[in-house]
């Protein structure tokens, strides 16, 4: 869903991108590439869950402060946090219901509850939950508890109708994204509020990219096309690093003809 992007009153810069095209193709490609980099850590090289999970919630840690550091969008910063909060989100999912023995549905529920929390006390504090208006430190640290929390709940939810169900990777998918296709359709025929529509499409987007992440990585007595999750991890990461370099140039471009209109 594309919307308009007001700009704040003084100086202060939004800290997240414009909702465009590309905002959501790499989104759905730093979700996928969250799902099977999971998996390619705690499996393929052996470290375990719960080690790779202490490892990359250290490297996410890290990746935030930078972002926190930045007091504005910069692309290499905002996407490097969000595929690590990917990769940390799914671990999350991953440890209630591997090593713990917490059932799918649970976990789902649990999540649901955390993120409708988060958004009530966000938009108790601040009276808004649009993605235009990330401004200061603690709309920021708002923002990133609900993507924490999109990405946990994604993961539950695009695994309890892949697996609980039974419905397979691909089948999961394809309903996920057909769901999406209809919010797109209610924001643009019957104007469905923008920032519901947003974060609608935001969550559904997990479970959507994750199901395609397992579909291609997954052996194919799996269900799966049997590439495997170092390949489907690298594939998605060139991807990302070849779109974040374009958003860059970009970015600097915009900047370089707003600096030349205002010089004149």
């Amino acid at each position: 869903m594309l919307a308009p992007n007001p700009k704040p009153a003084g100086p202060a810069q939004n800290r997240v991108p414009d909702v465009t095209v590309d905002f959501w193709l790499i989104k759905l490609m730093a979700v996928t590439m969250g799902e099977t980099a999971a998996d390619y850590l705690a499996v393929n090289l052996g470290l375990g869950l719960t080690v790779t999970s202490l490892i990359m919630t250290g490297v996410l840690a890290v990746a935030l402060v930078v972002q926190f550091a930045q007091k504005r969008y910069v692309p290499w910063a905002y996407w490097l946090a969000v595929v690590l909060i990917s990769v940390v989100g799914t671990l999350v999912t991953d440890n209630l219901v591997d090593t713990f023995g917490v059932r799918l549905q649970t976990t789902t529920i649990a999540f649901s509850v955390v993120l409708a929390a988060t958004f009530a006390v966000w938009y108790a504090a601040e009276r808004t939950l649009s993605i235009h208006t990330i401004f200061t430190t603690r709309r920021e640290i708002f923002y990133w508890l609900a993507i924490l929390f999109t990405f946990s709940l994604g993961t539950a939810a695009g695994d309890l109708v892949a697996e609980s169900f039974d419905m397979g990777y691909l089948t999961t998918g394809l309903l996920f994204g057909g769901v999406i296709a209809l919010i797109a359709l209610a924001y643009y025929l019957v104007s469905l509020d923008a920032i519901l529509a947003f974060w609608l499409a935001y969550i559904l987007t997990r479970p959507l990219g994750a199901s395609f992440g397992d579909w291609l990585s997954q052996p194919v007595e799996y269900g799966g096309l049997g590439f495997g999750t170092t390949f489907t991890s690298l594939l998605f990461l060139v991807c990302i690093v070849a779109l974040v370099l374009y958003m860059t140039l970009r970015k600097n471009a915009d900047e370089l003809d707003e600096m030349l209109l205002d010089s004149e």
